[in-house]
């Protein structure tokens, strides 16, 4: 055994008060059964012997500790209160006074009792304050005095979970800081009347509505009221931090409060959005009006606003909350996305530079949905993910008890609604939204946490709901005894009132000064509107979507260009070890544009982001697999078979003048596509693509395509340009990996919403990208669905010649070519889209020899909108025409019949029969057979291409 060096700290100098008592503890049990101690202290004690007494340990720091009289007996007491104070900080929060209603079951709190320890009153004051609680302020004389200021600390009205937080340096800070709060955050008399004067704004808004829209929907914060001080704190907050924008998503809980008090909406907006109706007589409205094309507009409930906050003379702030539909927490990725784009600096070539500093989130959560909508987790996820954390979002659960009809009994398996974020990580404060100043504390602890972690933190803001889910429900049909609870108890501002009177912080005259002044401009605000002739609503001037003339996008790139682009692409670090198999496909791109070569889809997107970083359009790309593509045809993160290390080829582009982002993300469409769809509306001068993994994926995500991305204009004039790029087409994969549901999304297609499409080459792709980037941030900007391609990444008659680069550009029709070449012959024109159109020019090419001049054949590579005008050119050109036959590979009931049938109909006139040749109607996309597949894909190109079929009422299926 090595003999300790008295005169060296060695391993004890890191051991102190009940520590270094544990550490004696182990070491007599060490001396009687060396097995019986852990490995790690058997090799400490073997080398480096006894540990130091607590005599000589304390003498030498210098502390408070007496040496005499400090004996075992009293070292097993130190231990056992060390044990104490950890579960007061681990599960003070069982025992706080967080509920104002007191509906909460009653938690065990035994782990709180110093007798549970063996510890008496009269143990606990024979301990110094500095062996029971290290950091006591000077006021705490001894241990007892400390476990009850930490009682006092734990389980007052705000209350922490923070032994959940891994990092040791993260989960001292936030005990040291709420330890302090009860010092730090004080506030002054201003302060305090500043705060009574928000509250009472906050209730009589509330009270206002309720009086004179009698049965209107509002969705009230009333039992929440202390919101409105906490979100002014943590604004405040991040405008001293100089903050360039604070992005906020919520629900409509309490939101149009939120819009009046924390976003400066003016109350007459809001009071002219109950009132107005067209003959300008006062009846309750849902929605802000919207008589026009193009904007339907939104209940009042669901609209966002911006306000701009200035902090001293040098810094102004935006304030932001979001558009949001019902779908309550599908606004967060949405959000986080806002921050991201906020955040980074796309003006120069690789990826943005992000500074998290910019930009921060609040987003609000229902304590209903927060544990029960699996979108949540999904953007909790978001917080280390290099692709989309953003530095910390501030999370405040509005804990109203109950969601609907519903109590937490029923709503969630976790004790509170806060459990999932555990999960995360991420520190959660619990506080009484009866006790507005603990509210402003708990504020300020998440705030300076977040700028300093630059990570996640919850505020679980408890308090109650005055009325029912909305102020048309009688909640105690559901819920009798707890709203009893409710109609007996005081408001907030009647509490904290009362509160500073006692404590001599405001008179009576002051407090009702208050309140009068909140009334009247409440009153002024209301009779300005009722007496207003003129009405605060805009009416757009936008023109019906058929009236609207198509935008002309040069999008041809000279050959010489890509070129000069595509060797700068295949120049890759001398030091870096391309995967051998992967080099050979990337260097057959070398002579692609050279005469008589081709460009393959893979490569065309690849020139196509070039060209656009090159015309100084940023770019940002995502999904499961986008580095590299789900069928492996993209590549542009090429890792060093030898060290692993990566390279993109794009960031070295001599010619880029704006950033190229590219990122793999979580394997979630529904947060994931939210986030892109948010990152693009803030950020509309960049190309945003998301890509799923296969196109039936975008199942997951069908409330941000709804809610959102169809109809974002429409009911918030909220710009989008994304693009999604869905794998699509019938290879015989069964039902799961087929069909991108194209139906659906032509089913949306509405006021000239978005861009559905459906392509065959190459160069259609190339053009079709680059129509898209020149159109960013115009009037003309929308987003674009693509049924991206499967088998036709690799099939050399989707390949392109460099001509169709720099000489083309987008075509929504294209006619097959070989046909239609005696007009006067064409009986049958074949419509079709997408890979079908492939499969037909493959068997064509196999039946050479035969006649086909009855037949012409036209790929609508645009569905949405519908390229009426190029169709009915293409159809005078046929004077003997008998039939329109539209062929698709997918079942009758999906696919693009049902939105094409009516409108062909109406363009072919009643001489020429329109037909559909494909799969039956069925419930399954598509088999699960691949000899079933091989046989119907066969029967449906014969059909289409025997001219004995034409006007025969026969199909596959039929």
């Amino acid at each position: 055994m090595k003999t300790l060096d008295r005169t060296a700290e060695g391993p004890w100098e890191k051991y102190h008060g009940p520590n270094l008592g544990y550490i004696q503890e182990q070491y007599e049990r060490f001396l009687e059964d060396a097995e019986s101690v852990e490995p790690a202290y058997r090799e400490l004690f073997a080398n480096w012997g006894p540990p130091p007494s607590l005599d000589n340990q304390e003498k030498k720091a210098d502390t408070k500790l007496p040496a005499a009289g400090f004996d075992r007996s009293m070292l097993k007491k130190s231990v056992n209160a060390g044990k104490l104070v950890w579960n007061i900080r681990t599960y003070g929060h069982l025992a706080a006074d967080i509920d104002p209603i007191g509906i909460s079951a009653e938690a065990d709190t035994r782990l709180l009792q110093p007798e549970t320890y063996g510890l008496s009153e009269a143990d606990l004051k024979a301990l110094p304050a500095e062996v029971v609680w290290e950091e006591a302020p000077e006021d705490v004389m001894n241990g007892w005095e400390a476990i009850q200021r930490l009682h006092q600390i734990y389980t007052g009205t705000i209350a922490y979970e923070f032994s959940h937080v891994h990092e040791e340096e993260e989960r001292n800070w936030l005990n040291s800081h709420a330890e302090s709060a009860l010092y730090k955050h004080v506030l002054s008399k201003e302060e305090r009347h500043h705060l009574l004067k928000r509250l009472y704004e906050a209730e009589l808004f509330e009270d206002f509505l309720h009086r004179n829209f009698v049965g209107a929907k509002r969705f009230s914060v009333e039992g929440n009221d202390a919101l409105i001080p906490l979100l002014d704190e943590i604004v405040r907050e991040m405008a001293h931090e100089h903050v360039n924008s604070v992005l906020i998503g919520m629900a409509h809980r309490g939101r149009l409060n939120v819009l009046a008090h924390v976003l400066g909406k003016a109350y007459s907006k809001i009071f002219s959005e109950f009132m107005h109706a067209p003959n300008k007589h006062l009846v309750p409205s849902e929605g802000s009006m919207g008589i026009n094309y193009g904007w339907t507009g939104d209940v009042k409930y669901h609209l966002g606003a911006d306000r701009f906050v200035k902090e001293g003379e040098a810094h102004e702030m935006r304030v932001s909350l979001a558009n949001n539909p019902s779908h309550l927490e599908f606004v967060n990725p949405v959000v986080e996305g806002f921050t991201r784009a906020a955040q980074e600096d796309r003006t120069k070539p690789g990826y943005p530079k992000q500074d998290v500093n910019k930009a921060v989130t609040i987003i609000m959560h229902g304590d209903s949905a927060f544990p029960g909508e699996g979108i949540v987790a999904e953007t909790l996820n978001f917080n280390k993910l290099p692709g989309f954390r953003n530095g910390g979002t501030i999370h405040v659960i509005v804990n109203n008890r109950i969601g609907f009809t519903t109590e937490g009994k029923d709503s969630r398996s976790t004790y509170y609604a806060s459990d999932l974020a555990k999960g995360y990580e991420i520190p959660i404060i619990h506080v009484n939204a009866d006790d507005p100043e603990a509210c402003i504390s708990a504020a300020r602890l998440a705030s300076e946490y977040r700028n300093k972690f630059k990570k996640d933190i919850l505020i679980d803001l408890v308090g109650y709901r005055k009325y029912g889910h909305n102020e048309t429900d009688d909640p105690e049909t559901t819920q009798p005894l707890i709203y009893q609870k409710v109609k007996n108890h005081s408001s907030v501002s009647s509490i904290y009132r009362n509160r500073l009177l006692e404590q001599n912080q405001i008179t009576t005259s002051e407090a009702d000064e208050l309140k009068s002044r909140v009334l009247n401009g409440l009153k002024v605000a209301y009779d300005s509107v009722k007496n207003s002739e003129s009405s605060d609503h805009v009416l757009l001037n936008i023109k019906p979507s058929g009236d609207r003339k198509k935008p002309k996008v040069k999008t041809g790139v000279p050959v010489k260009t890509l070129q000069e682009m595509n060797r700068e692409l295949l120049n890759w670090p001398k030091d870096f070890t391309v995967y051998p198999k992967l080099q050979r496909i990337l260097e057959r791109r070398s002579n692609a544009l050279d005469d008589g070569q081709k460009v393959d889809w893979g490569h065309a997107e690849t020139l196509a982001f070039a060209s656009i970083i090159a015309d100084g359009k940023p770019i940002r790309i995502t999904g499961q697999d986008a580095e590299r593509a789900t069928f492996a045809h993209r590549n542009l993160v090429l890792h060093d078979s030898v060290n692993g290390s990566v390279f993109c080829p794009l960031h070295s582009l001599p010619q880029a003048k704006a950033s190229f982002a590219i990122h793999n993300s979580p394997l979630s469409e529904a947060s994931v596509l939210g986030f892109e769809y948010g990152y693009n509306v803030y950020s509309p001068e960049t190309l945003v693509i998301w890509e799923a993994q296969y196109g039936d994926f975008t199942n997951c995500a069908q409330v941000i395509i709804d809610q959102f991305i169809t109809s974002g204009s429409s009911k918030w004039r909220q710009k989008s340009s994304l693009v999604m790029l869905l794998p699509h087409g019938y290879e015989g994969q069964g039902p799961e990996h087929s069909s991108a549901r194209l139906e659906r999304f032509l089913q949306l297609g509405g006021e000239d919403n978005w861009v559905v499409a459906n392509l065959t080459t190459a160069a259609q792709y190339f053009h079709l990208l680059r129509r898209q980037a020149n159109l960013l941030n115009t009037d003309d900007a929308k987003p674009l669905v693509l049924m991206a391609p499967k088998s036709l990444i690799r099939n050399p008659r989707v390949a392109s010649p460099a001509s169709a680069f720099s000489e083309g550009t987008f075509q929504e029709v294209i006619e097959q070519p070989g046909l239609g070449q005696s007009p006067k012959k064409v009986e049958r024109l074949i419509l079709c889209s997408g890979k079908i159109a492939v499969d037909l020019e493959e068997t064509l090419e196999k039946q050479k020899d035969e006649d086909f001049s009855w037949l012409h054949i036209v790929r609508v590579e645009q569905l949405y909108p519908f390229p009426k005008d190029e169709i009915v050119s293409i159809l005078k050109k046929f004077p003997n025409l008998r039939e329109v036959l539209w062929v698709q590979e997918e079942p009758q009931n999906m696919g693009g019949w049902s939105y094409m049938d009516p409108r062909i109909r109406e363009i072919a006139g009643r001489d020429i029969e329109v037909r559909y040749n494909g799969r039956p109607e069925r419930s399954s996309p598509a088999s699960g057979y691949q000899d079933v597949h091989a046989y119907e894909q066969q029967s449906i190109t014969s059909f289409a291409l025997n001219r004995k079929t034409i006007n025969q009422h026969i199909s596959l299926g039929r």
